[in-house]
């Protein structure tokens, strides 16, 4: 098994761990089957030891996620009610097709800190940096909720809502929180969170 398979796989055991299958109304089994083409594209070629595995909203909804991140015994939560939630969108791009996709390099933007987020996004758009999408910024709170605790909170650029807002991520009481901002906003304690690249199985093969 390549590096990179070997990090996903750890990855997806996490998730398998927290209920995923639940959320998605599916088998452990069936779960793990649908990343399995995935997993084997990537056992024939190393991509990075720096990769994040994202589950597609058309597998688990992003309102059901938040609640299974956590810091110590602290659970995520978000005052934002589920449709609210859903109502974020990517925007300028399409996340690679399939179940299951990674992110490469993905990062809290520290570089963007206390940015507001148009701003910030011109400058990630001029340093080749791509701004993270809602599912991803979740799959970080998930995987590495550490960098909550060690670097910042971050906003998700790479999805809005039809009124404008992008979601954000940042601890709260101690816990992980996800809620919005305007893109006009910007607060000293929230990066804006960006990676150098995603990979599909179709991008893969």
């Amino acid at each position: 098994m390549s590096r990179t398979a070997d990090i996903v796989q750890g990855q997806l055991d996490v998730i398998v761990n927290l209920g995923y299958p639940r959320v998605a109304d599916m088998s452990t089994r069936a779960f793990v089957a649908l990343a399995q083409p995935l997993l084997s594209a990537l056992d024939r070629i190393e991509i990075a030891d720096d990769v994040l595995l994202v589950p597609t909203r058309e597998l688990v909804s992003p309102d059901s996620l938040i609640s299974r991140t956590s810091i110590g015994r602290s659970a995520g939560f978000s005052t934002m009610p589920p449709r609210d939630i859903e109502s974020f969108v990517p925007v300028d791009f399409n996340p690679p097709e399939g179940p299951f996709y990674i992110v490469v390099n993905p990062h809290t933007g520290t570089r963007y800190v206390n940015r507001e987020p148009d701003v910030a996004r011109k400058l990630m758009d001029s340093d080749g940096f791509q701004p993270l999408a809602l599912e991803e910024g979740l799959a970080i709170a998930t995987q590495h909720p550490d960098w909550l605790v060690r670097k910042n909170g971050f906003n998700l650029l790479g999805s809005r809502s039809s009124d404008g807002r992008v979601p954000s991520i940042w601890m709260s009481q101690g816990s992980p929180r996800l809620a919005s901002i305007w893109p006009t906003s910007r607060h000293t304690w929230l990066g804006n969170a960006y990676c150098s690249g995603r990979k599909g199985v179709m991008l893969l093969s």
